[in-house]
């Protein structure tokens, strides 16, 4: 964490994404509560946070590409962060990380395992040739908050409480018992302080929606088992969109896949995950 910010001026994302350098490749962290889908925390904040350790390890500063295996759900808590440079590059750094934290009994267990690519995205060129299109949404005023939730704002997960998220009406089916039975889920995204995405956030924005599998008639926690992110563009001020959609649930595995669009209609991140999905 930069010695010029204090922890009154920085968002709650980057205090609860901040990495402490102990020795070289060796950061501790505290993984907040903040963060919960219920009892654990989510995989896109865990992401994050071993993204920016990641980040202080190599030489150049924006994830492009990170995929992360997860082994066992996180909990709130002291965490460590173990980064390893394999590979530089004039344009490319490459290495990998993994999470770990104590438990009762005094013994280590790493919770993620991380490899990932970063470059500097100040430098990539400016040329888009794409079939790609922003998702067709209503405006942010017609989309449902957390306020709309039948049962209050409060009833909802904790992150719920970290995020401006205003979900699409024909992907809200599920809160109301009447899921669509299509694998969509669509939503304006922003940090609930108001902090700007950035390529770091982004990484975290990739897996904050509701699981489609709600659409598709399911409930209960649906954790990640595999996750792979890209970060294509620097993002312009201003409220994301997300778009999520699965194609294939088969023998209780689900794919997400997502792409995520800045306010200027640019596609700044796309990601695919594999999740368990519990009948």
């Amino acid at each position: 964490m930069s010695d010029t910010c204090t922890e009154a001026t920085l968002s709650e994302f980057d205090r609860d994404t901040a990495v402490r350098l102990r020795e070289p490749g060796v950061h501790d962290v505290h993984l907040s509560a903040g963060w919960a889908i219920g009892h654990a925390l989510n995989g896109g904040y865990l992401l994050a946070v071993a993204g920016r350790a990641l980040g202080e390890t190599l030489p150049h500063p924006d994830p492009f590409t990170i995929t992360a295996h997860y082994f066992s759900a996180s909990t709130p808590g002291p965490a460590v962060v173990r980064s390893e440079t394999a590979r530089t590059g004039r344009t490319l750094s490459s290495g990998s990380a993994g999470l770990f934290q104590t438990g009762p009994d005094g013994r280590e267990t790493e919770r993620i395992r991380v490899l990932a690519t970063y470059g500097d995205l100040d430098t990539v060129t400016d040329d888009v040739r794409t079939s790609a299109r922003p998702p067709a949404m209503p405006p942010r005023e017609q989309c449902f908050s957390a306020h709309d939730n039948p049962a209050g704002p409060d009833a909802g997960p904790e992150m719920g409480k970290r995020l401006d998220l205003r979900l699409d009406p024909a992907t809200c089916g599920w809160a109301v018992g009447a899921p669509s039975g299509r694998g969509e889920m669509r939503a304006w995204f922003g940090l609930a302080d108001g902090r700007d995405a950035d390529p770091l956030s982004l990484l975290m924005a990739v897996d904050a929606l509701p699981p489609t599998a709600f659409e598709l008639g399911l409930s209960g926690w649906v954790p990640t088992v595999e996750l792979t992110a890209h970060v294509r563009a620097r993002p312009a001020p201003g409220p994301l969109r997300v778009s999520v959609t699965t194609a294939n649930l088969a023998g209780g595995f689900l794919e997400e896949d997502v792409e995520v669009w800045d306010s200027a209609d640019r596609l700044v991140a796309q990601s695919r995950q594999l999740a368990r999905a519990k009948a």
